[in-house]
Protein backbone atom coordinates (compact mmCIF):
# COMPACT_ATOMS: atom_id res chain seq x y z
CA UNK A 1 0.00 0.00 0.00
CA UNK A 2 1.21 3.50 -0.80
CA UNK A 3 2.00 5.85 2.10
CA UNK A 4 -0.72 8.34 3.03
CA UNK A 5 -0.57 11.81 1.56
CA UNK A 6 -0.53 13.25 5.08
CA UNK A 7 2.88 11.64 5.60
CA UNK A 8 4.51 13.32 2.57
CA UNK A 9 7.09 15.93 3.54
CA UNK A 10 6.36 19.51 2.51
CA UNK A 11 9.71 20.67 1.14
CA UNK A 12 8.62 23.26 -1.43
CA UNK A 13 4.80 23.04 -1.45
CA UNK A 14 2.03 21.77 0.82
CA UNK A 15 0.93 18.38 -0.48
CA UNK A 16 -2.24 18.46 1.64
CA UNK A 17 -3.93 20.99 -0.66
CA UNK A 18 -4.49 21.32 -4.39
CA UNK A 19 -5.64 24.95 -4.73
CA UNK A 20 -5.25 28.00 -2.47
CA UNK A 21 -7.87 30.41 -3.82
CA UNK A 22 -6.86 33.21 -1.44
CA UNK A 23 -3.23 32.95 -2.49
CA UNK A 24 -4.13 33.13 -6.18
CA UNK A 25 -6.45 36.10 -5.57
CA UNK A 26 -3.70 37.99 -3.75
CA UNK A 27 -1.39 37.60 -6.74
CA UNK A 28 -4.04 38.65 -9.24
CA UNK A 29 -4.74 41.85 -7.30
CA UNK A 30 -1.15 43.05 -7.77
CA UNK A 31 0.29 42.24 -11.22
CA UNK A 32 2.82 45.08 -10.94
CA UNK A 33 4.19 43.57 -7.74
CA UNK A 34 4.32 39.96 -8.85
CA UNK A 35 5.23 40.45 -12.53
CA UNK A 36 7.40 43.60 -12.56
CA UNK A 37 8.32 44.34 -16.15
CA UNK A 38 5.66 42.01 -17.51
CA UNK A 39 5.88 38.58 -19.16
CA UNK A 40 9.67 38.47 -19.10
CA UNK A 41 9.57 38.23 -15.30
CA UNK A 42 7.13 35.30 -15.55
CA UNK A 43 9.51 33.57 -17.95
CA UNK A 44 12.29 33.99 -15.40
CA UNK A 45 10.09 32.35 -12.74
CA UNK A 46 9.76 29.31 -15.00
CA UNK A 47 13.42 29.33 -16.00
CA UNK A 48 14.43 29.39 -12.33
CA UNK A 49 12.93 25.93 -11.93
CA UNK A 50 14.79 24.72 -15.02
CA UNK A 51 17.97 26.16 -13.51
CA UNK A 52 17.29 24.30 -10.26
CA UNK A 53 17.05 21.07 -12.23
CA UNK A 54 20.21 21.84 -14.17
CA UNK A 55 22.18 22.56 -11.00
CA UNK A 56 21.16 19.23 -9.46
CA UNK A 57 21.79 17.20 -12.62
CA UNK A 58 24.37 14.44 -12.45
CA UNK A 59 25.41 15.56 -15.94
CA UNK A 60 26.60 18.87 -14.52
CA UNK A 61 24.04 21.10 -16.22
CA UNK A 62 20.98 21.20 -18.41
CA UNK A 63 19.18 22.99 -21.20
CA UNK A 64 15.76 24.40 -22.04
CA UNK A 65 13.90 25.80 -25.02
CA UNK A 66 11.89 29.04 -24.85
CA UNK A 67 9.34 29.89 -27.54
CA UNK A 68 7.70 33.33 -27.94
CA UNK A 69 4.51 33.05 -30.01
CA UNK A 70 2.40 35.48 -32.04
CA UNK A 71 -0.72 34.78 -29.93
CA UNK A 72 1.03 36.20 -26.86
CA UNK A 73 1.74 32.80 -25.34
CA UNK A 74 5.17 31.73 -24.15
CA UNK A 75 6.60 28.31 -23.42
CA UNK A 76 9.56 26.82 -21.60
CA UNK A 77 10.58 23.22 -22.06
CA UNK A 78 13.27 21.70 -19.89
CA UNK A 79 14.74 18.21 -19.80
CA UNK A 80 15.04 17.65 -16.06
CA UNK A 81 13.32 15.03 -13.90
CA UNK A 82 9.83 16.47 -14.26
CA UNK A 83 7.60 17.71 -11.45
CA UNK A 84 7.29 15.30 -8.53
CA UNK A 85 4.22 13.11 -9.12
CA UNK A 86 3.16 10.36 -6.73
CA UNK A 87 0.39 7.84 -6.07
CA UNK A 88 -1.50 8.29 -2.79
CA UNK A 89 -3.02 5.71 -0.49
CA UNK A 90 -6.21 5.67 -2.58
CA UNK A 91 -4.34 4.91 -5.81
CA UNK A 92 -4.77 8.45 -7.16
CA UNK A 93 -1.99 10.14 -9.10
CA UNK A 94 -1.07 13.43 -7.42
CA UNK A 95 1.29 16.08 -8.83
CA UNK A 96 3.06 18.44 -6.48
CA UNK A 97 0.74 21.51 -6.47
CA UNK A 98 3.31 23.95 -7.81
CA UNK A 99 0.83 25.97 -9.89
CA UNK A 100 -1.97 26.64 -7.43
CA UNK A 101 -0.23 26.66 -4.03
CA UNK A 102 2.47 28.97 -2.69
CA UNK A 103 6.12 28.04 -2.86
CA UNK A 104 7.05 27.61 0.80
CA UNK A 105 10.66 28.60 0.13
CA UNK A 106 10.06 31.98 -1.45
CA UNK A 107 6.57 33.43 -1.48
CA UNK A 108 6.39 34.87 2.03
CA UNK A 109 10.16 35.37 2.18
CA UNK A 110 11.08 37.78 -0.64
CA UNK A 111 14.59 38.06 0.78
CA UNK A 112 15.13 34.33 0.23
CA UNK A 113 15.65 34.41 -3.52
CA UNK A 114 16.11 36.95 -6.30
CA UNK A 115 15.66 36.40 -10.03
CA UNK A 116 18.21 37.75 -12.54
CA UNK A 117 16.07 40.86 -13.10
CA UNK A 118 16.69 41.83 -9.46
CA UNK A 119 13.13 41.16 -8.30
CA UNK A 120 12.10 38.53 -5.73
CA UNK A 121 11.48 34.97 -6.80
CA UNK A 122 7.96 33.91 -5.77
CA UNK A 123 7.31 30.60 -7.51
CA UNK A 124 5.27 29.05 -10.29
CA UNK A 125 1.91 29.98 -8.77
CA UNK A 126 2.61 33.58 -9.81
CA UNK A 127 2.88 32.49 -13.44
CA UNK A 128 -0.33 30.46 -13.28
CA UNK A 129 -2.35 33.10 -11.43
CA UNK A 130 -1.35 35.89 -13.82
CA UNK A 131 -2.08 33.90 -17.00
CA UNK A 132 -5.36 33.59 -18.88
CA UNK A 133 -4.36 29.95 -19.29
CA UNK A 134 -1.42 27.70 -18.62
CA UNK A 135 -0.79 24.12 -19.72
CA UNK A 136 1.72 22.05 -17.78
CA UNK A 137 2.95 18.86 -19.45
CA UNK A 138 5.04 16.77 -17.10
CA UNK A 139 7.18 13.80 -18.10
CA UNK A 140 8.75 11.51 -15.51
CA UNK A 141 10.21 8.05 -15.59
CA UNK A 142 6.99 6.64 -14.13
CA UNK A 143 4.59 8.34 -16.54
CA UNK A 144 3.56 11.54 -18.33
CA UNK A 145 0.59 13.83 -17.79
CA UNK A 146 -0.78 17.22 -18.83
CA UNK A 147 -3.05 19.65 -16.98
CA UNK A 148 -4.62 22.99 -17.90
CA UNK A 149 -5.12 25.97 -15.58
CA UNK A 150 -7.04 29.21 -16.01
CA UNK A 151 -6.01 32.13 -13.78
CA UNK A 152 -4.27 29.59 -11.57
CA UNK A 153 -7.19 27.21 -11.12
CA UNK A 154 -6.97 23.70 -12.60
CA UNK A 155 -9.77 23.20 -15.13
CA UNK A 156 -8.81 19.62 -16.01
CA UNK A 157 -7.47 16.73 -14.00
CA UNK A 158 -4.13 15.10 -14.67
CA UNK A 159 -4.58 13.68 -18.17
CA UNK A 160 -2.13 10.94 -19.19
CA UNK A 161 -0.10 11.52 -22.35
CA UNK A 162 1.98 9.08 -24.32
CA UNK A 163 5.56 8.78 -23.01
CA UNK A 164 8.18 9.83 -25.57
CA UNK A 165 11.31 8.56 -23.85
CA UNK A 166 12.19 11.95 -22.32
CA UNK A 167 11.72 13.52 -18.92
CA UNK A 168 11.14 17.15 -18.02
CA UNK A 169 8.41 19.76 -18.16
CA UNK A 170 6.76 21.92 -20.79
CA UNK A 171 5.00 25.00 -19.44
CA UNK A 172 3.06 27.03 -21.99
CA UNK A 173 1.11 30.08 -20.80
CA UNK A 174 -0.53 33.26 -22.00
CA UNK A 175 -0.02 36.17 -19.58
CA UNK A 176 -3.19 38.14 -18.98
CA UNK A 177 -3.76 41.61 -20.38
CA UNK A 178 -2.64 43.45 -17.25
CA UNK A 179 0.73 41.69 -17.38
CA UNK A 180 1.20 42.08 -21.13
CA UNK A 181 0.64 45.82 -20.71
CA UNK A 182 3.73 46.00 -18.50
CA UNK A 183 6.17 45.12 -21.28
CA UNK A 184 7.26 42.45 -23.73
CA UNK A 185 10.10 39.94 -23.58
CA UNK A 186 12.98 40.18 -26.02
CA UNK A 187 15.28 37.30 -26.98
CA UNK A 188 18.38 39.37 -26.29
CA UNK A 189 17.18 40.59 -22.92
CA UNK A 190 16.08 37.13 -21.88
CA UNK A 191 19.38 35.52 -22.88
CA UNK A 192 21.34 38.23 -21.09
CA UNK A 193 19.40 37.67 -17.86
CA UNK A 194 19.55 33.89 -18.19
CA UNK A 195 23.32 34.17 -18.24
CA UNK A 196 23.05 34.38 -14.45
CA UNK A 197 22.49 30.61 -14.56
CA UNK A 198 25.67 29.32 -16.25
CA UNK A 199 24.63 25.72 -15.60
CA UNK A 200 21.54 26.20 -17.81
CA UNK A 201 21.76 26.51 -21.59
CA UNK A 202 18.80 28.57 -22.82
CA UNK A 203 17.66 28.61 -26.46
CA UNK A 204 15.09 31.19 -27.58
CA UNK A 205 12.85 30.85 -30.64
CA UNK A 206 10.97 34.08 -31.42
CA UNK A 207 7.98 33.23 -33.62
CA UNK A 208 6.02 36.43 -33.04
CA UNK A 209 6.64 37.84 -36.53
CA UNK A 210 5.95 34.56 -38.31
Amino acid sequence: MNPSRASWANTTHDWSGLVDAGHLARIRRSPEEFAPGGPQHLLLEVLAHAADEASSSSAGGGSCDVVLRADGSLSVRDFGRGTDTRVDEHGRTVKKPVMAMKDLRFFDFPQAGTLPDGHPRRGMSVVAALSDWLVHTNRRRNGAWTQRYEHGFPVTGLEPVEPDGTTGTLVRFRPDGAVRALGAPTPGGLLRLAGAWPQLEVRVDDRRSA
